[in-house]
C-alpha cells in the first residue's frame, strides 16, 4: 500500500508515505518531559540555522546504512537495530543533497564524503532495476528489492526520480573537479541516471505509471498525476537522453489536461492547484517539498501553473490553518505548526504512521513540515525553529535533529526518525539561504532542456 501521492489520497487519507513505515508500527512510545520544562539556553538564528543543518545531517552521516552508506529507511532511538538494512531509495536521493550542503558548510570532510559517494553509488549500479528503476525499499546487505507491498516488489519511478535528483545535482557539483575521483564520481552519477527507462513506465499512453514489477507487470496501475510530490517525475522523464517521453505525456498525466488548476482559496490565500486531484483543501506539506529540493520553483511556469505561487500559498494556507486550530488542539498556534505525513500517534497511544494534513489532522505536528518550507515562509519557519530550538530543545530534538513527529495536546512525541522527513531539512535551508541545490539542478543542461521541452518558463534561471 503506498502514501500520498496517490488516487488513494481520497480514500485512505494517505496512511503511508513515500518509503515509510505502516500504522501497523504499534510499540508503545515513552512520553516526553511535561510541557512547561524551560528552555536554558536562548540561541540567535544565526545559530539555530547552523545546528539543524548539522542535526538534519547527521541522520545521514552517522546513522547511514552500513553498507551501502545510503539512507535507512528509519532510525528509532528506542530501537536502533530495526531495519537497520533497509535503504529508502527516495530518501538516499534526499540524503545525496543533504551532504552536498554538508561539504559545502564544511560539516562534513570533503575527502571522506567523496569516498561515502563512491560506495553509495557502486552499490546503486549493482542493485536490482527494474527496466533502469530501483524499488521503494532496497536490501542494504545485498542489493535486492524489499517489496514495499505484495505487488509493489519492482521498479518505483517516483522513489528513483527522488534519487535521480540527488544524482543529478552529485553530478553537476562534481563534474568540472580536476581530482580524478570526484571527476569519476560525477560521471558514475551521469551513468546511473541515463539508465533510467522513463518512457517504459508509460505503458504507450500519456500518463506515467507508478509501478513496474516483473511478477506482477503493471497491475498496480497507479497514475502518477498531480498536484502532488511527483512533478520532478516528469521533468526528469522529459529530460532523459535516451528514454524521453513527449510533452503530451506531461499535459495529459500530471497536468490532467489543465485540470490541475483551481481558483479555489483558503483564509484568503489562493491555493492555485488541486491537491492530488481533490478541489478546495490543501495536502501534507511533502506535496511541495519533494520535488522542490531541487527543481526551484520561484519563478517557475508552465501553461497552467505557477509553481512558486503554488508551493508558497501552500505552506501559509498550512500555517493559518494552525493559527485557526478549527480542532481546538492544545499547542498548535502561529509559531507551532506544520502538517505532513510522518510518525502518528495512535487512538490508543501508540506509534503509527499517517498523513497528516487538514483534513486528516490528528493533533500531531512533523517538524520538518515547517523547517523545510523556510523558503516559502521564511519568516513563519523561523518563528517554529525558535519555538523547537530556544524553548522545548530538551523535549523535541534528539541526536539526528527534531524528532519526527509530536503532540503538545496528547504530551506525547516518537524518539524516532524517518529518512524521507528529515531528508528535505538542510537542503531546504540551503536553498533559502543561497539556492544551492536549486542553482546546481536547475543549471544542469539536460534538465533546462527537459523543463523547456515542456513549456516551463523560469524567471530565475533565464529560460
Amino acid at each position: 500500500m503506498k502514501l500520498s501521492y496517490r488516487n488513494l489520497f481520497i480514500t485512505t487519507a494517505i496512511a503511508l508515505c513515500c518509503g515509510s513505515c505502516s500504522s501497523g508500527d504499534r510499540e508503545t512510545v515513552i512520553p516526553p518531559p511535561p510541557i512547561d520544562t524551560p528552555a536554558t539556553t536562548v540561541y540567535t538564528d544565526l545559530q539555530i540555522i547552523d545546528m539543524v543543518q548539522k542535526d538534519a545531517t547527521k541522520y545521514f552521516w552517522e546513522y547511514a546504512e552500513v553498507n551501502s552508506k545510503l539512507a535507512r529507511e528509519r532510525y528509532h532511538t528506542d530501537n536502533p537495530g530495526a531495519d537497520a538494512n533497509v535503504i529508502s531509495t527516495g530518501g538516499s536521493g534526499f540524503g545525496l543533497m543533504t551532504i552536498l550542503v554538508g561539504i559545502k558548510n564544511g560539516n562534513v570532510p570533503r575527502a571522506e564524503a567523496v569516498s561515502r559517494l563512491k560506495t553509495s553509488l557502486n552499490f546503486l549500479e549493482n542493485a536490482n532495476r527494474f527496466h533502469g528503476a530501483w524499488s521503494h525499499w532496497i536490501n542494504g546487505t545485498n542489493g535486492s528489492a524489499i517489496p514495499f507491498g505484495t505487488k509493489d516488489d519492482g521498479g518505483d519511478l517516483v522513489e528513483t526520480a527522488f534519487l535521480v535528483q540527488g544524482l543529478i545535482c552529485v553530478r553537476e557539483y562534481f563534474k568540472s573537479s580536476t581530482v580524478a575521483e570526484e571527476l569519476a564520481l560525477s560521471q558514475k552519477a551521469d551513468e546511473l541516471w541515463k539508465g533510467v527507462e522513463w518512457n517504459w513506465y508509460t505503458q504507450g499512453q500519456n500518463v506515467l505509471y507508478w509501478h513496474w514489477s516483473p511478477t506482477y507487470d503493471f497491475q498496480m496501475n497507479l497514475k502518477i498525476q498531480g498536484y502532488d510530490e511527483t512533478l520532478v517525475t516528469y521533468i526528469l522523464a522529459a529530460a532523459s537522453p535516451n528514454y524521453s517521453i513527449n510533452k503530451e505525456v506531461y499535459q495529459q498525466g500530471w497536468a490532467r489536461n489543465g485540470s490541475i488548476k483551481t481558483s479555489a482559496s483558503q483564509y484568503g490565500i489562493p491555493l492555485v492547484v488541486n491537491h492530488n486531484g481533490a478541489t478546495g483543501t490543501v495536502g501534507p506539506m511533502f506535496f511541495s517539498h519533494y520535488s522542490f529540493l531541487g527543481l526551484d520553483p520561484r519563478g517557475l511556469t508552465d501553461e497552467y501553473v505557477n509553481y512558486g505561487d503554488a508551493t508558497m500559498n501552500h505552506a501559509k494556507i498550512m500555517n493559518q490553518y494552525a493559527i485557526a486550530n478549527p480542532k481546538s488542539w492544545q499547542g498548535y498556534s502561529a509559531k507551532n505548526w506544520g502538517l505532513t505525513a510522518s510518525y502518528s500517534r495512535n487512538s490508543d497511544g501508540t506509534t503509527g504512521y499517517s498523513a497528516h494534513q487538514p483534513t486528516n489532522d490528528l493533533g500531531v505536528i512533523s517538524p520538518t513540515a515547517a523547517i523545510s518550507s523556510i523558503p516559502y515562509t521564511p519568516t513563519e519557519s523561523m518563528n517554529y525553529l525558535r519555538f523547537l530550538y530556544n524553548e522545548n530543545y530538551s523535549k523535541y530534538i534528539g541526536v539526528a535533529g527534531p524528532y519526527d513527529a509530536y503532540s503538545v495536546h496528547y504530551n506525547w512525541l516518537t524518539p524516532r526518525y524517518l529518512a524521507i522527513d528529515q531528508g528535505p531539512i538542510s537542503p531546504m535551508i540551503e536553498n533559502n539561504k543561497s539556492a544551492f541545490l536549486w542553482n546546481l539542478f536547475m543549471n544542469a543542461p539536460d534538465i533546462k532542456q527537459g523543463l523547456i521541452k515542456l513549456g516551463f518558463h523560469s524567471t530565475q534561471h533565464g529560460f
